[in-house]
């Protein structure tokens, strides 16, 4: 269900402060500078996939800014990705400035200071995840924000187009659906940003790539088996832990992490399944090996931003 924000909800004198407090309320704490005459409006209309916000952004000239002091207080740790659809727009954030035409899109990381520059009418899409949710998929990501990613070929142009068939069909997937699709759409983003020349990510030679492939499919063969950990893993394919680590070195994440990643995958399918409706959340916890409630509930918080509960309640 769409949630539908608007300043032509306030009188005219009152809409900057309300568009103020619109984006800090969807996004976060931000300070906004645009200009405070009668005419201007603004809009922005969300709706939540698990695992992914995505929102629509209709506005006027403005500057948006994360500044210093509203970082020192918050908490919160986001990726938020902005999908270029009308007019143009400019990203700033360590150093570098994405510019944007309608197609493009660039990433930006909440917990470092960044700009939002508007010179004339626009309207964006902008994705808004959990880091650890990319963090896990693509590697040194201060390296990658406020770097335009094209929307004429390749990653961007699949992501404009995926990103607009998701906003018209999202109320008609099941949850579960919707979060295979919320997958695929970080999916996209993560070739689109290892695509960028500041990636590190390097091509394995075919060989290893032959023991990535390996890996992990016994990897998803042994999800369930608690003891199951690199040290299985290396006994299982032969091959010596520090190897195993040198081949994960393609990866933007450890052989454990992976692991870990892989049930917390594993445990949000089944708690958006109505044939697992039955299952207690522990008991889906135990059954993609997990041994203790409380750390699954934390790792799960920090790489879906809910608690496990709150996830399910999505069905």
């Amino acid at each position: 269900m769409s949630h539908v924000l608007s300043t032509a909800a306030v009188e005219p004198a009152r809409r900057l402060a309300y568009w103020i407090d619109m984006i800090c309320s969807t996004y976060v704490q931000l300070e906004c500078d645009a200009p405070a005459a009668p005419g201007f409006d603004g809009s922005i209309e969300s709706r939540r996939i698990p695992g992914l916000d995505l929102s629509v952004v209709s506005s006027g000239p403005q500057d948006v800014l994360r500044t210093a002091s509203q970082i020192s207080r918050a908490t919160d740790d986001y990726f938020l990705v902005s999908i270029q659809s009308r007019g143009h727009g400019r990203i700033e954030q360590d150093g570098r400035s994405a510019q944007l035409a309608p197609g493009d899109f660039a990433l930006y990381d909440s917990t470092r200071e960044y700009a939002l520059r508007f010179d004339g009418d626009f309207q964006q899409f902008v994705l808004k995840l959990p880091a650890e949710r990319l963090r896990h998929r693509v590697r040194d990501t201060q390296k990658l924000t406020a770097t335009a990613v094209s929307g004429k070929a390749g990653a961007g142009h699949l992501m404009i187009n995926m990103i607009r068939t998701l906003w018209q069909d999202v109320d008609a997937l099941q949850p579960a659906s919707a979060a295979a699709v919320a997958d695929g759409v970080l999916n996209i983003l993560a070739a689109g940003l290892q695509s960028l020349p500041a990636s590190s990510c390097a091509e394995p030679s075919s060989l290893a790539a032959y023991h990535l492939a390996r890996m992990k499919l016994v990897i998803a063969a042994r999800l369930g088996d608690p003891a199951f950990g690199v040290g299985e893993l290396a006994r299982e394919l032969r091959l010596s832990v520090p190897h195993i680590h040198r081949l994960f070195h393609h990866e933007a994440t450890t052989p454990a992490q992976y692991i870990w990643g892989k049930r917390l995958e594993a445990c949000s399918r089944d708690l958006l399944d109505p044939r697992q409706a039955q299952r207690s959340i522990s008991e889906v916890a135990y059954r993609w090996g997990f041994s203790d409630a409380a750390h699954f509930s934390r790792a799960f918080r920090e790489r879906f931003g809910v608690a496990p509960r709150v996830w399910r309640q999505g069905r």
